[in-house]
């Protein structure tokens, strides 16, 4: 009970009020328990309008930008989504609630595992997670209606495009390892539909094409 108001007014100042207008999205962050994905320590802070740190160089990304990403994939219920970098499995979580199926690749085992034993918790049963090199995708579940990336990557690796259904949409951070711009990218059969979305900065993607491994250590 204590942090249900915390959570309406996150929802409240940190989405509302910034242009998340998905109702759907928008029921999802009052429901979803942050406070269950960010170490015990940092839980008080868990709707503060920041990232928080969850161990292994990573974190938990900001409640307004997973709102973002989450709102560009337009989810009506129906869709298979997948997710690369699973982290705290927060995202997870939301995109759980409006999606049919979603898939989760993450590269670092001990995040997977956590985030996976607490969504067994928590109830998720639309959910599954997977360890391995996120560039590449999930391909045996393909294709997606959707697809989230949330590490920042050099370019768009090729896989996830081709795992992305007709009418898809893909929201991945492009740029560099220090600064990147949110894009939003649409399939129409041969043809990809870019825009330009909103400054961020994630944590690197690694993998076959994301970055090298020795140079985000």
């Amino acid at each position: 009970m204590a942090f249900e108001e915390p959570r309406r007014q996150m929802v409240v100042e940190q989405l509302t009020a910034r242009g998340i207008k998905d109702a759907r999205a928008l029921a999802a962050f009052l429901k979803v328990p942050r406070h269950h994905f960010v170490p015990p320590e940092s839980q008080g802070e868990a709707y503060a309008d920041r990232p928080i740190p969850i161990g292994s160089g990573q974190t938990i990304s900001q409640p307004y930008m997973v709102a973002l990403m989450t709102e560009l994939l337009r989810l009506r219920g129906h869709e298979r989504v997948l997710e690369v970098g699973t982290g705290s499995g927060y995202q997870l979580a939301i995109l759980s609630e409006l999606a049919l199926e979603v898939f989760s690749v993450e590269r670092i085992p001990e995040l997977a595992a956590r985030a996976q034993q607490q969504l067994d918790a928590l109830g998720y049963a639309n959910i599954h997670v997977t360890t391995g090199n996120g560039s590449f995708g999930w391909p045996e579940h393909a294709p997606y209606e959707g697809i989230v990336v949330t590490a920042g990557t050099p370019r768009v690796p090729p896989p996830l495009v081709q795992q992305l259904d007709e009418g898809g949409r893909l929201v991945i951070p492009l740029g560099s390892q220090e600064a990147q711009t949110l894009m939003l990218i649409e399939r129409h059969g041969q043809d990809l539909r870019t825009t330009e979305i909103a400054s961020c900065v994630f944590v690197p993607l690694v993998g076959e094409y994301g970055w090298p491994s020795e140079e985000s250590a």
